[in-house]
């Protein structure tokens, strides 16, 4: 609790002080770009808490959402008229499959989760590049019923919350309720803090890490989809570069330890809350847009500074 007021806090200085500097940045239109930055970073965020709460880490994330955003851009390009649920089921099954690959390593073979989802970062880049031959998928490939998903929405207070934001905190309710209410999401926390003993409680360690890799993987694939539905285009070396950082530092700043064992679903939609204000925040102040990660590698460092802050006085 105490880290998630932390993070609010950050969240609401912030705010002040580039809105003191900046009022366009209360403005309708800035409150609507942060809404719109946070769906994509939540729901990758979502799966990525699932791997980091067993003390994994999963750094293949932004070239999964990229290959899936351009498999799913092929699949309507080829039938324009397909529905958006399937658009979003293909982009799912292909996060599945790819993130199938990912999990098989880790939970089977065995090999260090950080080194497989580096190699799986370049593969599925590379992959990427293979499937669209280099080309991007265009505005003209995305037909208006998935990119009307970033559009339109509800109005509250003449802010428009799109339905990408919704799929997004529909994704994170979900994804609270199974970690608080499910044996499975109660053996997530155990394994991730101590695994030996959650094995000789006879929790199945091996199950838990393949499925929790294997999620990533849809959410991610989910997210490729709701990338082209949030920019109307897919670019193969792109569309998602880099992502995994962002989502890393939204799950760090949410209080999840990367040894594993912690973080919550609300510390974590505060984290991408955060960071896409200072998203946000850099355009309206004129910024720069190369400052953006020197920003979220300042917020992750001053987020562990404040975390073990905590831990020790807890201790104490």
């Amino acid at each position: 609790m105490l880290r998630n007021l932390y993070a609010l806090g950050f969240v609401v200085v912030l705010c002040l002080a580039v809105g003191l500097k900046e009022p366009r940045f209360f403005q309708p239109m800035s409150i609507e770009s942060v809404l719109l930055w946070m769906p994509l970073i939540t729901v990758v965020a979502m799966g990525q808490l699932l791997v980091i709460a067993t003390g994994g880490i999963d750094i293949s994330v932004g070239s999964l959402l990229g290959f899936c955003g351009i498999a799913v851009g092929l699949v309507l390009k080829s039938d324009p008229h397909l529905p958006v649920v399937f658009a979003f089921a293909y982009g799912a099954g292909f996060g599945i499959a790819l993130g199938f690959i990912n999990a098989a390593l880790i939970a089977w073979a065995r090999v260090s989760p950080l080194i497989v989802t580096i190699g799986t970062l370049a593969a599925f880049r590379g992959l990427a590049f293979m499937v669209s031959k280099g080309d991007q998928i265009d505005s003209s490939m995305v037909p208006d019923s998935l990119t009307s998903l970033a559009n339109h929405g509800i109005k509250i207070a003449g802010v428009n919350l799109s339905w990408l934001l919704v799929i997004a905190l529909v994704i994170s309710l979900v994804t609270a309720l199974v970690l608080r209410y499910t044996a499975f999401g109660r053996n997530v926390y155990a394994f991730g803090s101590n695994p030996t003993a959650a094995r000789l409680r006879g929790i199945p360690g091996k199950a838990i890490t393949f499925w929790v890799y294997v999620i990533s993987g849809a959410l991610a694939g989910l997210a490729g989809t709701m990338y082209a539905a949030r920019f109307g285009f897919v670019n193969p070396l792109s569309a998602g570069q880099n992502f995994e950082l962002t989502v890393i530092a939204a799950v760090a700043i949410g209080g999840a330890k990367l040894t594993g064992g912690t973080g919550s679903v609300l510390g974590v939609l505060l984290g991408c809350l955060l960071l896409s204000c200072i998203n946000v925040a850099l355009s309206v102040l004129g910024i720069d847009a190369n400052w953006q990660m020197l920003a979220y590698g300042v917020v992750i460092l001053v987020a562990i500074v404040i975390d073990g802050i905590v831990q020790r006085r807890r201790a104490a």
